[in-house]
């Protein structure tokens, strides 16, 4: 369990970002960073063990979506990389309303993530095995989602084909969490979202609450379709990134 001082840096966390829990929300936090304690002991979860980096750098972290986003206006949410359930479950549990589908391409990620969502008995959320090239053409995912977050530590340019194919046109968007000086990235992306059918709207630069660890959310609008050939085949986005 968090020890005293992981629970503080989490409360001021939440009321740094006026996002209020309840004690079974508490209680799924708390199974969680238990979960994955444990499991990193033995897998390669996260290279963040140490309780308050959890607590800050994946907890917190994972909600400064309502830095850039009304979450109770949120109806269904894609997580694209999910890794070890970031920044989907910290989400899922604070706003239990939003649907939720968590995509990875490693198997022992999303067992481990299935077993989270069984084990905080969250509902309407799953977490499926594969790549967004492949699963940004199924008819059951493609252009469905009012919101597609990633944390994937991918070039936005190549985040913007893996994600936007999923996103609603005109009322849906897609949130990148990312870190460091980002004016370059942005503006090497920004080709790759318009033939996306996109518009990066906003960078949000911010510290997480109560430390000198700087995050940015780009915020992007889906404006139109997205071209039936795209996302191209697996590999093909992160070798050859549109320019």
């Amino acid at each position: 369990m968090m020890n005293r001082e992981e629970i503080l840096k989490f409360k001021e966390g939440l009321d740094d970002l006026n996002v209020y829990l309840s004690e079974k929300q508490y209680k799924q936090f708390h199974m969680f960073f238990d979960m994955l304690q444990e499991k990193n002991k033995v897998m390669n979860l996260t290279a963040i063990t140490e309780g308050v980096g959890i607590v800050q750098k994946h907890f917190i972290d994972s909600l400064t979506i309502v830095k850039a986003e009304d979450m109770m206006e949120i109806d269904n949410m894609i997580d694209i990389g999910t890794g070890a359930g970031f920044p989907a479950i910290p989400i899922k549990i604070a706003f239990p309303h939003v649907e939720m589908v968590l995509v990875d391409s490693l198997d022992k990620r999303v067992n481990f993530v299935n077993e989270v969502i069984e084990a905080l008995d969250l509902k309407k959320i799953r977490c499926i095995h594969g790549r967004a090239e492949d699963l940004g053409h199924d008819p059951q995912l493609r252009e469905k989602f009012d919101l597609c977050v990633s944390r994937a530590v991918a070039n936005l340019a190549v985040l913007a084909e893996y994600c936007m194919p999923f996103v609603k046109p005109q009322k849906g968007s897609f949130v990148a969490y990312k870190a460091g000086d980002l004016h370059e990235e942005i503006d090497m992306a920004r080709n790759s979202v318009n033939m996306m059918g996109g518009e990066i709207k906003q960078e949000i630069g911010f510290f997480l609450p109560y430390s000198d660890i700087s995050r940015s959310l780009i915020w992007i609008q889906k404006e139109m379709r997205t071209p039936k050939m795209y996302p191209r085949k697996a590999g093909i986005p992160s070798k050859s990134p549109i320019e």
